[in-house]
């Protein structure tokens, strides 16, 4: 056998490894031009009739907005499957509220969900195993009854009637979706730890400190026996707190800047939106 005969299957394997690494460097880009496609296609008035029904607080958005968050929430609903647990049959009023209640986090400076897969749907409130380690070493199993739950491998988990009753009452200052999500944007760089990605350096210090300030804030009004506009599980640990913030800052904007004029500030530059101007 002459020498390019043995060359050949050497070239082969390199052509494909080639052809494999331009594949892998070109996907990201496919993947914006099918986003990018999606934005760009008519949002059904079918659609526009079930979130005006199903999502009333969305019609307070400026219309450039609004038109922001159809296009975000046509994207979230070709890439992200709705999967119904326990009986669920999942309409498309039910894709709309979650697509549209999570895609409110997208509208200032966020383009997608980056590690998430899938959402589960639970028709009411699930439980779950909770397992705890006391310093004794001495391991606790309990069962949580959850409305809500968001894993760092990609899943979120939504009990539909508390979805349904928290978009139905926007000036609530409590939603699950917008709880579940905080936590997935704050889950992209690893667990949830109430430090989400950051710009900067400064950013990043101006964030721990704000947050702390306002975290210590809480636990003094929960110890005096006030209640604010932060729900008290907000003061259960960081990433609750950033979640329960997030909550607060959507649902009752004006409230969180009279009360906490500094957090109502980190959160409005990090999310890159001002609710209390709509």
């Amino acid at each position: 056998m002459n020498d390019l005969a043995w060359a050949a299957p050497a070239i082969a394997v390199v052509l494909v490894a080639c052809a494999l690494v331009v594949t892998w460097l070109r996907a990201p880009a496919w993947a914006e031009r099918r986003r990018a496609r999606w934005r760009g296609r008519p949002f059904p008035h079918a659609w526009r009739r079930l979130l005006r029904r199903h999502v009333p607080g969305l019609q307070t958005l400026p219309p450039p907005l609004q038109q922001r968050l159809r296009q975000h929430v046509q994207v979230f609903l070709a890439e992200v499957p709705i999967i119904g647990c326990r009986g669920v049959v999942v309409t498309d009023a039910m894709r709309l509220t979650i697509a549209a209640l999570a895609c409110l986090l997208l509208l200032g400076r966020h383009e997608r969900f980056h590690g998430l897969r899938e959402v589960l749907l639970y028709p009411s409130a699930f439980v779950v195993p909770q397992v705890s380690v006391t310093p004794g070493g001495v391991v606790h199993e309990q069962r949580q009854v959850l409305a809500g739950q968001s894993w760092s491998r990609g899943q979120v988990i939504l009990a539909w009637d508390a979805v349904q009753h928290d978009a139905a009452h926007p000036a609530s200052g409590r939603n699950v979706v917008l709880h579940e999500f905080a936590h997935q944007l704050d889950q992209e760089t690893g667990a949830a730890n109430g430090a989400p990605p950051m710009g900067s350096r400064d950013q990043a210090a101006q964030w721990s400190q704000v947050m702390a300030q306002a975290w210590q804030a809480l636990h003094a009004r929960l110890a005096r026996g006030e209640l604010g506009v932060l729900d008290p599980y907000g003061a259960t640990d960081a990433a609750e707190f950033f979640a329960v913030a997030t909550e607060a800052f959507y649902g009752r904007p004006h409230e969180l800047r009279g009360e906490q004029p500094e957090l109502y500030g980190v959160l409005a530059r990090w999310y890159g939106v001002h609710p209390a101007a709509w």
